[in-house]
């Protein structure tokens, strides 16, 4: 398992920056981001033993890898053609030892799905605004299985094939999601 560490443990925080200033890192892998449009991003993952880190603490027996995330990001500005550069570095904790690159991967590909599956659901079924307070899994399950037949029948957008479902399509979308000859 790896987990991003965030601000919500600032002691440990304080303890992974300290370890990734002053210890010898595993391994290290840079990658280079080169299909994003007006954008350059070089990405530096480097992972250290994490003991130093979870010493005397609650996380000591779960964790054995420290990564460091490392991002450089070049943003092309369209209207003026001057390129902006940020730098950003995270921090994630394995629940064994790891290289880099099976690390990078790792955390690369999972926002794929946050990118996908739950920009889409909060977005287009607004998932983080209905306020239900009797059976919400109910509703959560609902907003799934429309998601999914949605997804399975994809003609244009997820926003317009609810629009085409709202208008009477929902039917044969059905129909085309469970009943496909096979």
């Amino acid at each position: 398992m790896i987990a991003q560490l965030k601000e919500n443990h600032p002691a440990l925080c304080e303890k992974a920056g300290a370890l990734s200033a002053c210890a010898e890192p595993l391994s290290i892998v840079r990658t280079v981001d080169a299909k994003a449009r007006n954008c350059h991003e070089t990405r530096t993952i480097t992972v250290f033993d994490a003991a130093a880190a979870v010493e005397d603490t609650e996380w000591e027996p779960h964790v054995r890898a420290l990564i460091q995330v490392e991002r450089a990001v070049l943003t092309r500005n369209a209207a003026t053609g001057m390129w902006k550069p940020s730098r950003e570095i995270s921090f994630y904790l394995s629940s064994r030892p790891v290289t880099a690159q099976i690390a990078g991967d790792a955390i690369r590909n999972h926002w794929g799905i946050e990118n996908t599956s739950h920009y889409t659901r909060d977005v287009t079924f607004l998932e983080d605004a209905p306020r239900i307070r009797k059976n919400p899994g109910i509703f959560a399950r609902m907003r799934s299985l429309a998601f999914n037949v949605l997804r399975c029948n994809k003609a244009d957008t997820t926003p317009q094939d609810r629009f085409a479902a709202a208008l009477g399509g929902l039917e044969a979308m059905f129909k085309m999601t469970f009943f496909r000859e096979r």
